[in-house]
């Protein structure tokens, strides 16, 4: 398949299309299920013959990747004024987020194969740290950029931006310094925001710093930047797990969507490193637990796990009736640290 990231497109007489991201957890690795190599995500032309649009979404993922679909919702609506139809208007595309339990997930099938979804955003996996790639390569990017705006207004609008997005401020000496400053002397501290995962890959793309990007040019970057921004994907597709991952990220602190991926039972250790693999940081081990139980979130199964190594840890399932009560209040998991 021969295309370029940002503005090749099948021409066809249709207008809307729908894709999917459907994620699991497995070995403590939240995945991301993907087409052709790893450059797309599920996808097809919205059909008469679909009488909704989770209808054709269900099918194109069933007929492409041959897993079956169990929790769905809506994530948003794009249009790519980059691809248009053979009639010239532009494509329309409409966004799902799907879960699916390991147990449940398939095997690669055909063209499909499930991606770890730090591949295309290495920058927002913080579970050992800060990631070098943020200070080394992408900040000083990133205020290169802001610093090559003629109007200074735009400047510090973009400067006041990369604080909000990457959780940063940059002294007033390192400013001054300009191309000189070090990374460790333009970052006074990071407070990340897990949720701004999409905040910060558009940040990018306007920036022109991934290859997505209709004016990328990566020439004018370090020379391994192309291996450390990530993995890029056809169209608009890694925008749509960007998308996909701030709404998972900002939902599992007030909804327990994280049993949507879990088996019927597990222990405490395998949920938290599944909701960290989530959402990127390191949780406290003492307050996750002190939260389940004070929340009601799960209850022992009477069983314990056959562990080869140590002692057996207890088993524990989900209170079914936790999702009917999380409409009604706000049921949150833990942050981070």
């Amino acid at each position: 398949m021969t295309l370029s990231y940002s503005h090749a497109h099948q021409q066809g007489s249709g207008t809307t299309e729908v894709v999917a991201v459907l994620i699991t957890i497995t070995d403590n690795t939240a995945q991301v299920l993907t087409v052709d190599q790893g450059k797309l995500l599920p996808n097809g032309p919205l059909m008469p013959l679909h009488r909704s649009l989770q209808a054709g979404v269900r099918q194109w993922v069933e007929e492409q990747t041959q897993q079956p679909l169990g929790y769905l919702e809506q994530l948003y609506t794009f249009v790519d004024t980059n691809r248009r139809n053979e009639d010239g208007h532009a494509l329309v595309y409409v966004s799902y987020l799907g879960l699916v339990q390991e147990q449940q997930a398939k095997q690669a099938q055909s063209q499909a194969s499930w991606q770890d979804w730090y591949d295309y955003f290495p920058w927002e996996n913080h579970l050992t740290g800060t990631p070098d790639i943020i200070t080394n390569l992408i900040l000083p990017a990133l205020y290169m950029w802001a610093d090559s705006a003629e109007d200074e207004a735009i400047r510090q609008r973009r400067h006041k931006r990369i604080g909000l997005c990457w959780g940063v401020s940059q002294t007033s000496e390192s400013h001054n310094n300009g191309a000189n400053a070090s990374a460790a002397d333009t970052i006074d501290t990071i407070d990340w925001v897990a949720e701004h995962v999409l905040l910060r890959y558009e940040m990018l793309y306007e920036a022109d710093l991934v290859p997505e990007s209709p004016n990328y040019q990566p020439n004018r970057l370090a020379a391994n930047w192309s291996q450390q921004i990530g993995l890029p994907m056809y169209y608009d597709h890694r925008r749509v797990i960007a998308t996909a991952i701030s709404r998972l990220r900002a939902k599992i602190e007030y909804r327990p969507l994280i049993f949507g991926l879990m088996p019927d039972s597990f222990t405490l250790s395998h949920l938290q490193q599944s909701v960290e693999a989530l959402s990127g940081m390191r949780l406290h081990k003492q307050n996750f637990r002190r939260l389940l139980e004070s929340q009601n979130l799960v209850m022992p199964t009477g069983e314990s796990s056959s562990a080869q190594r140590g002692r057996p840890a207890k088993l524990y399932r989900f209170c079914h009736d936790i999702e009917l009560q999380s409409l009604l209040m706000d049921s949150k998991l833990p942050k981070r640290k």
